[in-house]
């Protein structure tokens, strides 16, 4: 499977405010449905998720983006990368967060649920140790709090690392990938955006019970 970015989303926000390629050029080295791509032109998708340059993060080139801009039919390929990002084994037990931040985990969460709805509930419990009961009450606006809620970035508020964040995102990416590439084996079309993340969270779920 080809090397998709780290961040997707924030990559393709880039791409759409700052070249001309096609939708389906960006969706395709961003690993996402050219839909998702319209939809963030169209700023009804990754609101408020700030662009992320892959030129100086060392992903593409400026070249690579000039000549793709020409040519419809050219796909980009990610570039080779400088450093080998170490493997990360996330622990099944939730992480302990101190004191002073627990009461910052509802931000952390609802940030997670408004700029990567593919994370499944035990994506965010492993990468920021809240409680299944907790996201369904953000995701439901039910939570006690829920009016003072703000989604906030949980590398901003320490609750994990950029490189714990990349991985999830990459986790959740291979999830997709998959799933895209099961539906297109059978010979099924490409499902709207919100059917495709609801049974990329079913899929990760059962990954969840079987380990």
């Amino acid at each position: 499977m080809a090397e998709k970015p780290l961040m997707p989303k924030a990559t393709a926000v880039w791409l759409v405010d700052n070249s001309s390629l096609t939708f389906e050029q960006i969706a395709d080295f961003c690993g996402l449905h050219p839909l998702e791509v319209k939809g963030i032109a169209d700023e009804d998708v990754a609101k408020g998720i700030k662009g992320q340059d892959p030129v100086t993060s060392g992903q593409l080139t400026r070249e690579q983006i000039e000549e793709a801009e020409k040519n419809p039919k050219i796909r980009l390929k990610m570039a080779p990368a400088k450093h080998k990002m170490p493997s990360i084994k996330q622990k099944k037990a939730p992480r302990y967060t101190p004191v002073s931040k627990r009461q910052d985990k509802p931000d952390a969460v609802y940030w997670i649920l408004r700029n990567h709805p593919e994370f499944a509930d035990a994506d965010i419990i492993k990468l920021i140790g809240t409680t299944k009961a907790t996201i369904q009450k953000i995701r439901e606006r039910s939570h006690w709090n829920a009016t003072n809620i703000k989604a906030v970035d949980p590398v901003t508020l320490g609750l994990c690392s950029q490189l714990e964040l990349d991985m999830a995102v990459e986790r959740a990416a291979v999830r997709r990938d998959r799933l895209i590439k099961k539906t297109l084996k059978k010979g099924e079309a490409l499902k709207p955006i919100e059917e495709t993340t609801a049974e990329l969270v079913s899929e990760a779920g059962s990954e969840e019970s079987d380990e």
